[in-house]
């Protein structure tokens, strides 16, 4: 084996500074602290990348419920106005049986009695206006011939008061 040529002077005093053999030794933990955090970098942005994405997956589902859920409350909302609509209204009356109003008396604080009360009675649907029948019943209505049409009582009520009806 070759030998190390000795140092003197200033080389030696320098040598004794540094530690002899131990260069390896003092590599190695440096080696494994570096391997080790670009390891724990990587597992850390392994871990943040597949929360990111659960969390995406999450958001997508949320935002498919809340499209299906915003159809359903539309849907929902139809059914609700074509069922306040003035001519299911109508509707469902008759079929409970139900007969439009006669005509109101009022009272007066003084006790008095304005206007004179009937009595409602069921009419007929061939004496009720086309606009509130029901929709099935005036998509079938066609417009009745001179003939018929004289037959026919008139389906528009009087909106006018007489002058003895009201009391006046």
């Amino acid at each position: 084996m070759p030998r190390k040529p000795a140092l003197r002077g200033r080389a030696a005093r320098l040598a004794r500074l540094l530690p002899a053999g131990s260069a390896h030794a003092a590599r190695t933990p440096f080696v494994l602290l570096v391997v080790l955090l670009l390891g724990g970098g990587l597992i850390c942005l392994l871990v943040l990348n597949s929360a990111l994405s659960e969390g995406s997956f999450k958001l997508n589902d949320l935002q498919s419920d809340t499209k299906n859920l915003t159809d359903e409350e539309q849907a929902l909302q139809r059914d609700v106005d074509a069922y306040s609509a003035p001519d299911a209204l109508v509707r469902r009356a008759r079929e409970l049986g139900m007969v439009p109003g006669g005509d109101p008396a009022f009272l007066t604080p003084e006790g008095t009695v304005k206007g004179v009360p009937s009595s409602a009675a069921l009419r007929s649907s061939a004496a009720v206006p086309v606009a509130l029948r029901p929709p099935e019943t005036v998509a079938s209505v066609t417009t009745p011939a001179p003939s018929q049409a004289a037959s026919l009582p008139s389906a528009a009520p009087s909106a006018v008061p007489s002058a003895t009806n009201t009391g006046r």
